[in-house]
């Protein structure tokens, strides 16, 4: 979910200056409410002045390291999505806001649990606690000059912290991006002599086309930070944007060791027959035992006076699996009737049709994802006609394989935002 780590390619996806001028379609209905589930502006900081000129109707802006926290807030203090009925009409209020700590800059955190698996202990001297740290969290053991290169790990309390903060100020805000990621590589650190190859507009902490060394963040250590991070989004009730690359297995065991013990109890469609007073079952077909009712929940409701108080769980409530990469048969796994999270799938241009392999599956997996659980997003890091483009040609691709018009996509996909968002 993000392009191939190993390659050149920039991880969020970006147009160069001498492409030609984008091409919109003429009857793309815009104005039913384009929603972009997922998407990175605050990378390229000057594009965010091109948010109130977009075409799409709100803008889920993810944060990653802590470079960009502080900037998706002060984007949010301007345009920040104060509850679902803008989703409705054309406005300034475009962002929704994403607080979260990415796998691929997890190594930078450290466990301060003052358990046995803590890694770094900040009253003792930064130098060999630094290294400590690195060493326990990355794979291979790294040398000491590359551990020199990096930053001094930040306490995951503290972030925990300041991001229950940060969503407490921003009522729709969710937790994104966050996940895990067996692919990834770490970047090499900055040729000094060379400093004319960084990019100035680029929000410092990414990658910006740095060569990638052979190490890699250690997945138990992935696990605690999303693991922390999920327990946050559970607590407050916020829903989450999640990353999962070539470690879907991992990510869905890690899901359901926090909902254990909270799964629905699912009942057949005839054991639903008798509990109706006077019901009799008149089906002679031994399979409608194995018939399950994905909707025999009590009909959603938009008012808030008449939801109860939402109660802490240790797993959030909704999830969004963004820009979903596996397997049509591993998106089935999260569809069980039995789940306690609502789980939607997010596709994008950049991730779902960036290779021949990708998109060799990308119809099967779109087909296989139910009406009400799809989104669409950019992952885009420039805000402006580049981010309206990339949603639009994924309406397109997507409406296309659902059979659906674009009108009807535009709709549906909305409705589908709106159940993520606000639930």
């Amino acid at each position: 979910m993000c392009p191939p780590t190993g390659g050149q390619t920039p991880p969020h996806g970006a147009a160069t200056e001498n492409e030609p001028p984008l091409e919109f379609s003429d009857d793309f209905p815009w104005q039913a409410g384009v929603c972009d589930a997922h998407c990175h502006p605050t990378d390229t900081m000057a594009s965010i002045a091109s948010i109130g000129d977009m075409r799409a109707r709100v803008l889920t802006i993810m944060a990653t390291r802590s470079q960009d926290q502080e900037l998706v807030a002060s984007v949010a203090a301007n345009h920040a999505v104060k509850n679902r009925n803008v989703l409705d009409i054309q406005s300034l209020e475009k962002v929704v806001p994403a607080f979260g700590w990415h796998p691929w800059f997890s190594h930078q955190l450290y466990e301060d649990h003052g358990g046995d698996d803590t890694t770094y202990d900040p009253s003792e001297p930064t130098g060999l606690q630094k290294s400590k740290h690195y060493t326990a969290v990355l794979s291979p053991s790294p040398d000491p000059d590359f551990i020199a290169s990096l930053p001094d790990p930040l306490s995951l309390g503290d972030f925990i912290a300041e991001t229950r903060r940060r969503l407490l100020a921003e009522p729709v805000a969710l937790i994104g991006e966050v996940g895990l990621d067996k692919a990834f590589r770490l970047p090499w650190g900055w040729d000094v002599s060379q400093p004319s190859s960084r990019d100035e507009s680029a929000t410092p902490g990414g990658r910006e086309g740095r060569t990638l060394s052979p190490y890699h963040v250690e997945m138990t250590h992935q696990v605690r930070i999303l693991k922390a991070q999920l327990r946050l989004a559970g607590e407050l009730g916020r829903p989450v944007s999640v990353h999962g690359v070539q470690a879907h297995g991992v990510l869905f065991d890690v899901l359901a060791s926090l909902w254990k013990g909270h799964e629905k109890e699912v009942i057949s469609k005839r054991k639903q027959k008798l509990v109706a007073a006077g019901a009799e079952d008149f089906s002679s077909s031994e399979e409608d035992d194995d018939e399950f009712d994905y909707a025999a929940e009590a009909p959603r409701t938009t008012s808030a006076a008449a939801r109860k108080p939402y109660q802490p769980k240790p797993f959030p409530p909704r999830i969004c699996l963004h820009s979903f990469s596996g397997a049509a048969q591993m998106l089935s796994q999260y569809l069980n009737p039995a789940i306690p999270a609502r789980v939607f799938f997010s596709f994008s241009m950049g991730v779902n049709l960036f290779t021949p392999g990708a998109e060799s599956k990308f119809a099967d997996v779109v087909r296989a994802c139910p009406d009400d659980q799809l989104l669409i997003e950019s992952d885009l890091h420039t805000a402006g006609d580049v981010m309206d483009h990339s949603l639009e040609q994924m309406y397109l691709r997507v409406c296309n394989v659902k059979r659906w018009t674009l009108l009807e996509g535009v709709e549906r996909i909305r409705k589908n935002y709106a159940e993520f968002v606000f639930g």
